[in-house]
This record gives C-alpha cells, sequence and structure tokens, in this order.
C-alpha cells in the first residue's frame, strides 16, 4: 500500500475526536460501545497471546498509538505494562488523562501523530494500535515508526478493518449510512482506506515485522439479529449502553468486517 491521496483521505472525519466535552466515556456516546463492545474482545484476545509467548507485562514498557480518551489504554496498562498513549486530539488527551487520574492509573499521555512519533529507535517493548491504521494518511509511514520505536523482540497488536464487498455493506451502509440502522456518525470511515490483511502482511514485513496471526473480530450475533438491535437503537427504544450490552464482538475465523493480530520485531 502507498500514502492515501488528499481527495480520499479528506472524506473521512477524523474531526469527530475534537468534539468538545467527554465523548469517550459518557454511556450515551457511541464510542462507550469501545468500552462494552470491542474492548473485551481485543484486550482478551492481546492476553491469549501474552499467555501463549509466555511474557509477564510487569516492568516492560507499551505504547498506545492514538489513544482517543484512553478506554484501549487503561485497559493496556491493567494488564501490567508502563504504559505510554499518544494522540493528536487535544480534547480526546484531555479526556484519557482527566480520566486515568480520576481512575488512580499512571499513564503517560503525549500529544503527537503516529507517523512521527517522538520517541528515540527501540522505545517500547510493546505496541498496541486499535482503530487507528484505517484513519491514518500514509499508513506506510505509521508502521515504519511503530518498528522503529519497538526494541528487538518486541510485540506489535493490532486491528482494523478489511476492505470487502461485506465491509462496505456492514461497516459503512448498514453501521454508518443507512438511517435505519447507523449508530455510527457519517463519514467516520472510509471504505477506500481499510486494509486487507495480505496488503498489511506486506508493510510489516517491509519494515522489519515478523508477522505471526491474524483472527477475526465478528458480530456476537446473526445479522438479522444485529439489525434487529440496531433498529430499537435508532428508534431511541434502546441506548448506547443497552446496545452494546446485546451487540459486540467476539473473535472468530471470519474476517470479512474486522480482523485483529500481532506481529514481533526482528533483531
Amino acid at each position: 500500500m502507498e500514502k492515501i491521496s488528499t481527495e480520499v483521505y479528506e472524506k473521512i472525519d477524523n474531526d469527530l475526536y475534537n468534539a468538545d466535552g467527554d465523548i469517550w466515556w459518557r454511556p450515551d456516546t457511541v464510542l462507550h460501545i469501545l468500552k462494552t463492545g470491542v474492548n473485551p474482545c481485543r484486550v482478551g484476545y492481546f492476553k491469549k497471546v501474552l499467555t501463549r509467548l509466555n511474557i509477564d507485562p510487569a516492568g516492560k514498557t507499551a505504547l498506545e498509538v492514538g489513544s482517543g480518551g484512553g478506554i484501549l489504554t487503561e485497559e493496556v496498562c491493567k494488564l501490567g505494562f508502563e504504559t505510554t498513549g499518544i494522540e493528536p486530539s487535544e480534547n480526546s488527551l484531555n479526556t484519557a488523562i482527566n480520566h486515568a487520574k480520576q481512575s488512580g492509573l499512571n499513564i503517560k499521555y503525549e500529544q503527537g501523530f503516529a507517523e512521527n512519533l517522538p520517541y528515540p529507535d527501540q522505545s517500547f517493548d510493546c505496541v498496541v494500535c486499535c482503530d487507528v491504521l484505517e484513519h491514518v494518511m500514509d499508513l506506510p509511514k505509521v508502521i515504519s515508526e511503530i518498528s522503529r520505536v519497538l526494541k528487538p523482540g518486541g510485540l506489535f497488536f493490532y486491528d482494523t478493518l478489511n476492505r470487502t464487498f461485506v465491509s462496505k455493506l456492514v461497516a459503512i451502509k448498514i453501521w454508518q449510512e443507512w438511517k435505519r440502522w447507523a449508530f455510527m456518525p457519517p463519514n467516520l470511515h472510509n471504505w477506500d482506506m481499510f486494509i486487507k490483511p495480505q496488503e498489511l502482511k506486506t508493510l510489516l514485513a517491509k519494515n522489519n515485522l515478523d508477522w505471526k496471526e491474524h483472527r477475526g473480530s465478528s458480530p456476537s450475533v446473526p445479522v438479522p439479529t444485529m439489525l434487529g438491535y440496531l433498529r430499537k437503537r435508532a428508534k431511541g427504544t434502546w441506548s448506547f449502553v443497552e446496545l452494546g450490552e446485546k451487540f459486540f464482538l467476539v473473535e472468530s475465523n471470519d474476517m470479512n468486517i474486522l480482523y485483529m493480530g500481532y506481529a514481533i520485531k526482528g533483531d
């Protein structure tokens, strides 16, 4: 893959993350679903990989690239890592800082961009990048920077959206555009910026990151049931809290919409 054109990039609305107030931790906001409907799946997967590799996070350093309001960053910290989060949005960053203080978590947050990470080479034992790769303009540069700041043998965890017909129908049309079911803001994602697994594997290989596996992240219920749940939310019968209790992601073999995986930095 190459750097996204300005024309394609401007179709995505990253300004959502600059909105006033706490758009992350309030239960009446769409981003709160990350906590209830997305994190359990991916954090469970990360834990499984750490166990499989016999890695104890205690005393090791982790960086979350694109940390937003800290919803995933706090989970990384709770795993035992000495955790840093980097985020371009000042509003999201302030939300994350305040929430970490309220939660008694020692997390270092900094403002910055994934294409130019302000850290020396080989600074971290682990880098986590979720819900971000499909939002950046220069994906090759982001992967290069992640590899640069990882120590040899360090872990790179990620998840992203696959560019398939199914993901266009579900993630763009149903989740984002068709008002009968949509629960995401319009233009939150641009299908042209979604990443095929093989494309990501190629970028990893070019940057001394040894790809290990991919796993799918699928809705917990069949499509007809999902549509019924989303309709209840759209009509106001359900809140985002109730939607998150019923509709969430589970690890699967199906990578048609979302997938997650990890790679290890070479020597």
